[in-house]
């Protein structure tokens, strides 16, 4: 699917529109437009999944990355794009095994650090103010508690018996769009 997943609203906002009129729904153009942000997340989230489990059957191309000397007490390793970086005494199963493995498989995940059985780091470059509010989501992550840096945001949220120290990389300028971060309840509206 080589198509921009930053289009997925307005193509569910169009599909939208052909179904409430084929099924002659009474929704107005502003419910529609809402209902398309709403399922724009979601989607995005099938559509990923559509993909690992796509990629799943097909051969995958899995390197080591050569292991720096500061890097003696983790094990590096680089999995579809995505640097993993885990501490030497973590078992993989433990919970912060499993959510990296979960992560793992997500196109937006850039590196991820498992510093301890309970404990990881994930840094993710979303594309859209959609696919952050997902990352936040998944995280259990209150959009209140997000910190805005110059390139980067970041919070801590859990999963999974985890605690997430989630970054996302150039989010600060997806929050330039102030109406479209305040309709997605990511910050206060602006008072009159």
């Amino acid at each position: 699917m080589s198509q921009d997943p930053r289009h997925v609203p307005h193509k569910l906002h169009s599909a939208l529109d052909m179904a409430t009129a084929i099924l002659d729904l009474p929704l107005t153009g502003l419910q529609r437009e809402a209902l398309a942000l709403e399922l724009t997340g979601p989607v995005h989230a099938l559509i990923a999944e559509a993909l690992a489990n796509a990629g799943d059957d097909s051969p995958v191309q899995y390197a080591v990355a050569e292991q720096a000397a500061q890097d003696s007490e983790y094990d590096v390793s680089e999995f579809a794009g995505c640097t993993t970086r885990t501490a030497l005494d973590v078992d993989l199963d433990s919970p912060a095994g499993t959510v990296a493995f979960k992560c793992r498989r997500q196109p937006d995940v850039t590196a991820i650090e498992i510093r301890d059985a309970h404990t990881i780091a994930v840094t993710v470059d979303p594309q859209s103010l959609d696919a952050w509010r997902w990352w936040l989501h998944q995280f259990h992550i209150a959009p209140d508690t997000v910190v805005l840096e110059q390139t980067a945001a970041t919070a801590t949220g859990s999963k999974d018996g985890a605690t997430v120290h989630l970054r996302g990389d150039r989010v600060p300028a997806l929050y330039t769009d102030r109406a479209a971060a305040s309709l997605m309840c990511l910050i206060e509206p602006a008072r009159p």
